[in-house]
């Protein structure tokens, strides 16, 4: 199956990342539904499923786990605002340098005091590096020395930052097939 990017016609990700959750779920359509699968007596009978569609971007999230609406678009809101930094992606230029990368906001506070990447997916700085950080490896065709010299890190700590959150190393790896790399194991 071949993956195409959503589209955010030509502006960048904080067009979206930065709203406010209301602000988001304004920009979404809401479908609500009923759940199928185990779940006791009431699960089929409230629709409490939630998908959003993303309307500027086309991307889709669902959360379905919850026999409540209220919980389950939370959580959607949540996966939706993931994928802005899992699906998006901001054109760097050729001649981007590390300097330039260590001074973009959402990747200037990732590091700790040795300089390194180190946050559980639960850090509200995670999931902005991670667009950075993917942005970064779209820049040099997913080769991930290249992407931790252009980072200011050790390929070793990119890598161990990678796994942390298994979407952002599913989509590291699908970069890295997408240009002809073997996966990251």
């Amino acid at each position: 199956m071949a993956h195409s990017p959503p589209s955010t016609n030509g502006l960048p990700r904080a067009t979206w990342s930065r709203l406010t959750e209301p602000q988001l779920l304004a920009q979404c359509a809401v479908d609500t539904y009923r759940a199928s699968g185990p779940g006791g007596q009431k699960r089929n009978k409230t629709s409490s499923a939630v998908r959003l569609r993303h309307t500027p971007t086309g991307l889709i999230v669902i959360a379905e786990e919850s026999r409540s609406q209220y919980e389950n678009k939370a959580k959607a809101l949540k996966r939706l605002w993931h994928a802005l930094f899992l699906e998006l992606r901001d054109p760097l230029t050729a001649d981007t340098t590390p300097e330039a990368v260590a001074a973009l906001p959402d990747y200037a506070a990732a590091h700790n005091r040795d300089g390194r990447l180190q946050m559980s997916a639960k850090d509200p700085r995670f999931w902005p590096a991670v667009g950075v950080i993917l942005d970064v490896l779209v820049l040099v065709e997913a080769r991930v020395a290249d992407a931790a010299a252009l980072l200011g890190v050790s390929t070793g700590n990119l890598i161990d930052f990678l796994g942390t959150e298994p979407k952002v190393w599913q989509e590291a790896n699908r970069l890295r097939t997408a240009s002809g790399h073997k996966t990251l194991r």
